[in-house]
């Protein structure tokens, strides 16, 4: 049976270019084993590393092209809009974080990877379609 899809908040990504080596390890292993992240991602990947990392825009590019190498890159449409906005609303959601979670749901992920947000939930579509949130660094954090 094949592993659930992934999906990937920006702020798992960003722990790659971090101070903590524990966090930045954790984040490496599971963007290894690939999985979808949306051009939102690659945006906010690209503003944290430059305003608070503070990465020349060559690092900056080298980083985000590895991204798009090592997941799907889901667009961000209409429909994705629509929903997020329909989360928002209905689960309290923030805007950016509900359309992280469309975007997810849009491509039939079943885990949504962020610190951000309630390690555990599990949000549902009208039509049927799940995903739970999941926070990769509470272990890290509980020792």
């Amino acid at each position: 049976m094949p592993a659930e899809a992934a999906f990937f908040d920006s702020n798992i990504i960003c722990y790659l270019f971090g101070s903590d080596p524990a966090t930045a390890d954790r984040a490496e292993l599971l963007l290894a084993g690939g999985g979808w992240i949306s051009v939102q991602v690659l945006g906010e990947v690209t503003h944290v590393a430059r305003r608070k990392a503070r990465l020349g825009w060559t690092h900056v590019t080298a980083i985000t092209e590895t991204l798009a190498q090592l997941c799907e890159v889901a667009a961000l449409t209409l429909a994705i809009h629509r929903e997020a906005r329909r989360l928002a609303e209905d689960h309290g959601f923030s805007f950016y974080d509900a359309q992280i979670v469309a975007a997810a749901l849009a491509q039939d992920c079943g885990i949504l990877w962020s610190e951000d947000m309630q390690d555990g939930r599990m949000v549902s579509t009208p039509g049927g379609r799940s995903i739970t949130i999941r926070n990769p660094f509470i272990q890290l954090a509980q020792r």
